[in-house]
């Protein structure tokens, strides 16, 4: 209901302020400036469906070739030490495992929907091990709060966005998300693991929690010795390295396990767009809503009067126009693609508040919905304390956010 209400407000608040407008002034252009905004925005959501079209049909036609292989459960089996010391009640070869590490082996890839009937799926095997079933149990109030944190390390449908505005380099933001998603999922998973008494000072935890730290030492070692010009340019080209090496090393395996890595792509390539179809209605309501809400003025008001905050306290103002983004965030992860994209379109996707926005909607998952979606398969209704420990989570991965485009991008 929360995205029923915010749809509706955006206009509702925009026809209050062109009434008010004229009113005030005896002037339509309100009303013209509003209706020829949804229309556009309308068109807008269309055209940036279709390149996210090819983006999720290049990363579920690699992932099915990496499926098929046997290479994506090599990795889980590799992943058992760690997913045991984060899920000590559940048995080491239970099923809940595979499920649990592909929901978030989709998510790492950015890949939302194809990571939820995983997710579903696990939160099924862990209700069958859960003793009361009206309340949630310690493994799956672990693995809300891992989701909800939505550690990504390929951002696979923000790079399509970005590709649609224009951005000179559209995987420019993939560290800054990597650091800032990071950032927000170990946050999550600490005070959970507090909260359970989970020994943190396990060999397999160490080794992970010591490898992150140590990647986000080396960049901001490289971002102190390196000259801004070298450093961005040296960031952006180990992000396309990466990127590149992933998808070959997906078809060398599936080759050399013998697979028709081709007709196998095509297949996972067809999944990718079905998924995409279903998107586009979706992300055409959105952005109507906000193209209506921000003609009305709506947003211009919600940033002047955050900009007057921050500079009351005496900070840069320079990120003020990201935290309508940043509070949508927890609460409609289509209404923050939405802000993301119109903040892309308002002030370039290569400006420092279009990448912040960026960074900031790869930083963590839709909070409220994630929970209320994982829990009401299930039918549970008690969320219990995941809730506040997932937003203290993201309020960790936007600060990160807010910091890192601050280092990359200034």
């Amino acid at each position: 209901m929360t995205l029923h209400y915010i749809f509706v407000g955006f206009f509702v608040v925009a026809l209050l302020m062109a009434l008010g407008e004229l009113l005030l002034t005896g002037s339509f252009a309100s009303f013209d400036a509003i209706v020829q905004s949804s229309f556009a925005q309308a068109k807008n959501g269309f055209e940036i469906s279709l390149y996210l079209t090819g983006m999720l049909c290049l990363w579920l036609g690699l992932l099915k070739v990496a499926e098929r292989s046997g290479l994506v459960s090599s990795m889980a089996r590799r992943s058992t030490p760690v997913l045991s010391a984060l899920f000590p009640s559940l048995p080491k070869d239970h099923p809940a495992l595979g499920n649990i590490f592909m929901n978030i082996s989709a998510n790492m890839l950015g890949l939302d929907n194809a990571a939820t009937p995983l997710g579903l799926k696990a939160m099924q095997e862990l209700q069958g091990l859960n003793q009361d079933k009206s309340s949630p149990s310690d493994a799956m109030l672990m693995f809300l709060a891992l989701n909800a944190s939505g550690l990504t390390i390929i951002p696979t449908s923000i790079i399509a966005y970005r590709m649609q505005v224009g951005a000179a380099n559209p995987a420019d933001i993939f560290l800054p998300i990597l650091m800032a998603t990071t950032a927000s999922t170990l946050v999550a998973v600490l005070l959970v693991a507090l909260r359970q008494g989970i020994n943190l000072l396990q060999r397999p935890l160490l080794l992970t929690f010591g490898a992150i730290l140590g990647s986000f030492g080396l960049i901001l070692w490289a971002a102190k010795v390196l000259p801004a010009e070298t450093f961005g340019s040296v960031s952006t080209g180990v992000a396309s390295m990466i990127l590149l090496s992933m998808m070959t090393t997906f078809l060398i395996i599936g080759a050399r396990r013998g697979l028709n890595v081709y007709d196998t792509f095509v297949e996972g390539a067809k999944e990718g767009f079905s998924t995409a179809v279903t998107i586009i209605p979706y992300l055409v309501a959105m952005l109507v809503g906000i193209g209506v809400f921000r003609a009305s003025g709506g947003i211009e008001l919600i940033e002047r009067t955050l900009r007057w905050l921050v500079a009351a306290l005496g900070w840069d103002t320079s990120f003020v126009e990201a935290l309508p983004t940043i509070l949508m965030k927890p609460l409609s992860g289509s209404g923050a693609r939405g802000l993301m994209v119109d903040a892309m379109q308002t002030h370039g996707a290569d400006s420092f508040v279009g990448r912040l926005c960026c960074t900031v909607q790869g930083a963590s998952d839709t909070t409220f919905y994630v929970i209320a979606l994982y829990l009401g398969s299930v039918g549970i209704r008690r969320s219990s304390y995941v809730v506040g420990y997932s937003l203290l989570a993201d309020l960790a991965g936007a600060i990160t956010a807010i910091l890192v485009t601050y280092l990359f991008f200034t």
